[in-house]
């Protein structure tokens, strides 16, 4: 879901101001930049509150081994 291109929507920031100047100064896309640190957060943010459920799916994997692995071509 967060990969796909989705409408945009206007929103308002607080920022470093030097921050700001330097990356305008350095041709940085403020809204690219923006976008990717939070499509970025939001990932870890995920992982960090699955992190539990992934380890088990993973031990369950490595005890039992991979559902229908027996049909698998390669």
């Amino acid at each position: 879901m967060l990969d796909r291109p989705q409408r945009k929507r206007a929103v308002n920031l607080s920022l470093d101001a030097a921050l700001v100047e330097e990356a305008k100064a350095l041709g940085v896309n403020l809204s690219a930049a923006a976008e990717a640190g939070l499509r970025e957060a939001a990932r870890e943010a995920w992982r960090r509150e699955n992190a539990e459920a992934m380890a088990a799916w993973s031990r369950w994997v490595e005890e039992n081994g991979l559902p229908l692995g027996e049909h698998r071509q390669f």
